[in-house]
Parts: C-alpha cells; structure tokens; sequence
C-alpha cells in the first residue's frame, strides 16, 4: 500500500485511470462523446482542448485503492474506476438540469452549453457505458453498481422532496433524515467505488462489504463538509458565493441541525428563512446555534467509522480538511 499524500495518491490513479476514461469515452457517438468530454473538463464547447480543471478523481482513486486493499495491482480496478466515474458524471449531468445550475467549476454545465435535451442524452449515454464497461467483470460487480444506483436515486429523490417540505413544525426535515439521504446520494457511489476496486481485485466478500460501509461513512463526511463550504467557503476556492446555500435556501446540514436547537435564536432563524432575511445574518444565527460545530463533528464521526478501512486513510483527512 502507498505511503504517498492525498494529492499524490489522487494524481497516480488519475494517470492510470485516464487512459482507459478517455478510451471508453471515444466510444460514444462523437457528438454525444463532444458533450460527456466537456463535462470531464478535457475539452471546450465544439471540441478545442480546455484548460478547465476536471475534477479530483475521488472515486476513481477509491477503486483503485480498493484494488490493491485485496492484494492486486491498482490496475486491476481500473474497470471499476472507469465505471463509477462515468456514473458520477452521469449523475451530475442530471443533477445540474434538475437543480437548474448554470455553472460547475467555474463554467457553463453541459445543459447551458449545449441545451438540456442533448444534457440529458449524454447523461444516459455515460449511463450505459458504464454498465458496458463492468459487462465483462461479472454479475456481482454488476449487482453492485446497479445498488449504488438505486441508492443514488432514492437519495436524489428525498434531496428533491426536502425542497418542498417547511422549515419548521412536525414535517420539517430532521438531521437524522438527511445524513440518510447523503449517504445514498452521495455515500452510495464511493462505497461502491472502493467496494467494485476490491472485488475486481479478488477480496473475499466481507472485505468488499466492509469497504463499501466505509466509502459510504466518506461520502456523509465529504457532503457535510461540502454544506460548510456551501456557507462560510471561500469564493475564490470554492467557485461558489459566499453564503451561496443560504441564498438558494437549501437544506444543509448546517443548517437543520441548527434549527433543532431549542433556542429564541432557532426560532429567529427559522423567520428569516422563511421570509427574505438577510443571509449574514443567517449565517450567523446558523453558528451562534451551533449548526456549523455539529456539522464538523459529525463529519469527523463518520471519518472515524470510515477509517475502519485502513486503506482509505491517505484521502480522509484530505477530504475532511479541504478548504476549511
């Protein structure tokens, strides 16, 4: 296993993964293949080479270190990178036309650039080279991805339904609620990730389960510090407003936890976001009930149950850490 840092880790099985990535790709029908390439950040709307940043690869690294938590070469799972890669970017495609974001890493999403009929086309297209992809590894690892994604549904469906429901009173949304819905949203495809890379290495079945509990406990973490970033992160590391979460009025963990607190300043948070308040001093009355500490703690929670799986210790503190 490697001794190397987050960054290194996460840049040696983004090299060994993107040979294959950008193979599987070039499979699709080149219009299709155009928009999926744009959406990977490898090239700019009508196919010039782009000098955007793609993303980090966390769930690429995860199968790969899932691989060689099984004894095997990291290129053993690569198939399963490949897969969960084009999984998740599928998911984003669609993510951004249902949440009506026009911007991802700081440039027009795939249904700005190229309209949401052509968006939604190459989100199915990714889809179903991803199953192509693992066809070849066997029923198991297809079962397992087919989980994750009805994981991943059912968490994109509570996500959507909070929207609707009041800040306060019986129906409101509880924290316990939405580390349920992180975890299949989010938690469902790294656990899958890591889960996929072990069994394509050769891991006997607890070994494989035990990374898929552990990549789910990561993915809880990773959304609720990604909800801090969504409050108090820098703009300029971020890509995001300041405050741009409170602006939206999106339903954070930050922020319900917040709202559970039995204070005079819940109560006053709860009318501002009801109402057109002003978000500093949302942010603020978030904090002062402690709605950003409980998120914190409970990111180093789940990192703690995550790193039951030794071999995802060198992204943990990575993940949990950045930017904040």
């Amino acid at each position: 296993m490697t001794t190397l840092a987050a960054p290194e880790v996460l840049t040696r099985c983004r090299l060994l993964v993107q040979p294959a990535l950008q193979e599987a790709v070039g499979r699709l029908h080149p219009w299709v293949s155009e928009m999926a390439a744009y959406s990977f950040g490898w090239c700019e709307v009508g196919g010039a080479p782009a000098v955007a940043s793609g993303g980090k690869g966390v769930r690429q690294a995860l199968a790969v270190l899932g691989a060689e938590a099984a004894g095997a070469p990291g290129r053993a799972g690569v198939p399963a990178a490949v897969a969960v890669e084009l999984v998740h970017v599928f998911s984003l495609l669609h993510d951004d036309i249902m949440d009506g974001d026009p911007a991802r890493r700081g440039r027009p999403t795939v249904w700005k650039a190229y309209g949401t009929g052509p968006a939604v086309l190459a989100g199915d297209a990714l889809f179903a080279l991803a199953v192509e992809t693992l066809a070849g590894a066997g029923s198991d690892a297809v079962r397992l991805l087919s989980a994750a994604l009805s994981d991943l549904v059912r968490g994109q469906a509570d996500d959507l339904l909070f929207a609707t429901r009041p800040w306060t009173g019986p129906e409101r949304v509880r924290p316990e609620e939405y580390r349920a819905m992180a975890e299949h949203k989010t938690g469902a495809l790294l656990g899958c990730a890591a889960a996929l890379g072990a069994l394509l290495g050769g891991a006997p079945p607890t070994t494989v389960a035990a990374l898929d509990r552990a990549g789910r406990h990561l993915g809880v973490a990773f959304q609720i510090v990604d909800d801090v970033l969504g409050i108090w992160g820098d703009p300029l590391v971020t890509g995001k407003p300041v405050h741009g979460d409170l602006r939206e009025r999106k339903k954070t963990f930050p922020v319900l936890a917040a709202l559970d607190s039995p204070t005079s300043a819940a109560a006053r948070l709860a009318r501002l976001l009801e109402s057109d308040g002003p978000v500093q001093e949302m942010a603020d009355l978030v904090e002062e009930c402690g709605g950003r500490s409980a998120a914190l703690a409970e990111a180093h929670r789940r990192m703690a149950l995550a790193e039951t799986a030794y071999e995802l210790r060198p992204l943990l503190d990575y993940l949990l850490r950045r930017d904040l």
